[in-house]
């Protein structure tokens, strides 16, 4: 038997090759004549020489619903079942193709031996009025199916079981590491009007003139993550997962620099698909370090009070559960998220520490329209609540008897996309933000936000990003320096950023990316320029 499957085996390879001798240079054909050979290939039953040629259509550009069709099915009949589910429910997105992808989907199944998927979709293609003919069809499916699972014996589904049971195990491996350039390694103060570049810090009753040192230099920066997953049940799996990103400074003098971050997590996640309808959950606990070192931004020097060194002072450890939602159908999605996290700062003795609560509420609703546009709407509110930073006063003055900050955040916020095409789109965001100082209200502020994205793919290699989004804060009651002298506080600030990755291999890939930051104040303490460019290699499995 072994030796027979063998012989119609390689008869098989043999005709494919001899069905594709006939093309002198392939190279020469367009899309099109690749996807009308792999048809013909197809329709003489030369499953993986069609399967060639619909590939070689695809990588001339041609990415239709069709194609996506065409493939599942040579895949289901070269008994790929995997393969074959993951194009037909590429080609699902297609109402003209819906239906049929859907039955296809269960046949598919069926073949591969998930009996309730197969299921699923017949009653998807049962419960339809479009398509009377494989209705018919489905109904027949379905009584048979029935037929055969009323026919198996307790051993039978116990073995069954057990099988499904093995599919448990998944690793994600990702790791990025290259090299950069930092116009403005400490962020220091930039002022244009003054000669210099120096301001009068009003913070201080000295009103001291002071000069910032703008410093610039190569860093390095690292990115490692790592993704355990167990499928222990039909629909949930149960992961534990490791993240570390940092930024290091190749020059000694710029060590104040260096900074990383690191987070442990545990969780599950509940993944559950019929037809268009889709449920996900998930949830997790969290725990990550932070370590940077607190310096003056005037010059990249340690911060001191009182002689005293501080430069622990934004060390932090963090931890809490998270907890996200969301059901989606063809159109119209719905979600949410919740956080409790607690914030566990260093103890600098000498200056009141930055420990706090951290809540966090999301919703949000999405509607798509098509396959190329959709529109969000999302609201929030967080709320910050420190332990032991006292509360300003609305002279500006931060008295050590006040009750303890709390910020309480609550924003709306719009979002669109739309493709212009299959390798292009655009998006657009607005967001208002009110926050709300529930002391004195000292520290109020209203946020708008705008955003920009841009992505273009013009090959499955090459990829491009684009993004900016401006800030502009209004304060109501805080000055800048906070003294009264100097009037009341303006901020500003733009974020900008281009992105280019290169695939060089399935898990190879070359990532450059350019970052511009600028924030415009009359508080001169925090106004800045910084411009960074990096480029690196990205792994991932």
């Amino acid at each position: 038997m072994a030796r027979n499957n063998l012989l119609a085996g390689s008869l098989c390879c043999i005709a494919a090759l001899m069905a594709l001798a006939p093309v002198d240079n392939a190279s020469a054909m367009t899309a099109t004549q690749y996807f009308d050979e792999g048809n013909r290939l197809f329709r003489d039953d030369l499953y993986w020489a069609a399967l060639l040629r619909y590939r070689q259509a695809n990588e001339e550009g041609l990415d239709t619903a069709i194609l996506h069709y065409n493939v599942g099915i040579a895949h289901y009949r070269a008994r790929q079942h995997i393969r074959a589910r993951e194009s037909l429910l590429l080609a699902l997105q297609d109402p003209d193709l819906r239906i049929a992808s859907q039955y296809n989907l269960g046949l598919n199944a069926y073949a591969a031996g998930n009996t309730e998927e197969a299921l699923r979709w017949f009653r998807l293609v049962r419960d339809q009025n479009t398509d009377k003919k494989l209705q018919k069809y489905a109904v027949v499916a379905i009584s048979r199916i029935r037929a055969a699972m009323a026919a198996a014996d307790d051993f039978e589904q116990r073995v069954v079981e057990r099988e499904e049971k093995r599919e448990f195990a998944q690793l994600e491996l990702r790791t990025r590491i290259g090299f950069g350039y930092d116009s403005n390694v400490f962020r220091s103060p930039e002022n244009e009007d003054s000669p210099g570049g120096g301001y009068i810090d009003y913070s201080d009753p000295d009103l001291p003139l002071v000069v910032p040192v703008v410093e610039s230099g190569a860093f390095m920066p690292v990115s490692f993550s790592a993704k355990y997953k167990v499928n222990s049940l039909p629909f949930e799996g149960f992961y534990g997962a490791y993240r570390l990103s940092g930024r290091y400074y190749q020059d000694k003098e710029l060590d104040n620099a260096n900074e990383y971050l690191q987070e442990a997590s545990f969780g599950s996640e509940y993944s559950r698909e019929e037809g268009a309808r889709k449920r996900e959950i998930r949830s997790a606990f969290k725990v990550a370090q932070h370590d940077e070192v607190y310096y003056d931004r005037d010059d990249g020097s340690i911060r001191l009070s009182d002689d005293i060194e501080i430069d622990d002072r934004m060390n932090y450890l963090r931890y809490g559960p998270e907890l996200s939602l969301r059901q989606s159908h063809e159109h119209l999605s719905v979600g949410a998220t919740f956080k409790g996290q607690l914030w566990n700062y260093e103890d600098t003795t000498a200056v009141p520490e930055y420990d706090h609560e951290y809540y966090h509420i999301d919703l949000h609703g999405q509607y798509k329209f098509d396959e190329s546009s959709l529109f969000r709407v999302t609201a929030k509110y967080y709320s910050r609540r420190f332990g032991d930073r006292p509360s300003f006063d609305l002279d500006g003055q931060q008295r050590l008897g006040n009750p303890t900050i709390r910020y309480d955040y609550l924003s709306l916020g719009l979002r669109a996309r739309q493709r212009l095409n299959d390798s292009m789109w655009f998006g657009w965001e607005i967001e208002r933000t009110e926050r709300t100082d529930q002391y004195v209200g000292y520290n109020d502020y209203t946020r708008d936000s705008y955003q920009l994205e841009f992505h273009w793919s013009p090959s499955d290699r090459l990829r491009f990003a684009a993004s900016g989004i401006y800030r502009l804060y209004d304060y109501s009651n805080a000055f800048a320096f906070h003294n009264p002298v100097v009037g009341q506080k303006e901020q500003e600030s733009l974020d900008a950023r281009v992105l280019a990755v290169y695939r060089m291999t399935k898990q190879l890939s070359l990532v450059g990316e350019a970052i511009y930051r600028e924030t415009d104040s009359n508080d001169l303490r925090i106004q800045y320029q910084r411009e960074q460019f990096t480029l690196g290699v990205r792994w991932e499995q």
